[in-house]
């Protein structure tokens, strides 16, 4: 006895991996602004609708880019409009006024807003014990110590202590210095 089951053929299910590399494309496409929002959302409600792989591949085919030439153009446009930012940044990197590294010593050379700091920075956006500069050999590691304006280092965020060297640009909330070795031939 053969049942109707059995004499039908139904397509086979969608796997997850599809339906997530489908919403993964959309993503994607989103994050490069190919997709407005409202069409990224409508997207993802017929991927995780669908029941055959033609439908999800319709959601993206105007979205695959696996090709070199579209990777390349997307790299170069990163490129030329950061450009800017660190034309700026260069720029003002020569104009800052240089913070000499204090000669190595056994105690940390502490930076804020109070008098009993080895370095004071009277502005309203240092803290009054901001960070502190400890030598390690000949390493340097400048820590916050908890600021709240924060306390960058090459216009990043410190979290804890990092490394610093001759030439870093480092600020203290809004004060910023560009760092100079003792003895390293630069200008002072």
């Amino acid at each position: 006895m053969t049942s109707s089951f059995e004499s039908s053929t139904y397509p086979a299910r969608l796997s997850d991996a599809q339906r997530d590399r489908v919403l993964g494309v959309l993503r994607d496409g989103a994050a490069q602004g190919r997709l407005s929002h409202d069409t990224f959302l409508r997207r993802m409600e017929l991927a995780l609708v669908a029941r055959r792989a033609e439908e999800l591949e319709a959601l993206t085919a105007d979205l695959d880019t696996d090709g070199r030439w579209s990777r390349g153009l997307l790299r170069a446009v990163g490129g030329v409009s950061a450009f800017p930012a660190r034309l700026r940044r260069a720029w003002q990197s020569e104009r800052l006024p240089k913070l000499l590294l204090p000669v190595p010593g056994p105690h940390p050379l502490h930076i804020g807003r109070d008098p009993g700091n080895g370095l004071r920075l009277s502005h309203e956006t240092v803290s009054r014990r901001h960070a502190e500069l400890t030598a390690h050999g000949s390493r340097w590691i400048l820590r916050d110590l908890g600021s709240t304006n924060g306390t960058c280092v090459n216009g990043r965020r410190v979290i804890g202590s990092v490394p610093v060297r001759d030439g870093d640009q480092v600020s203290f909330g809004r004060i910023t210095f560009r760092l100079s070795a003792p003895g390293s031939g630069r200008a002072v």
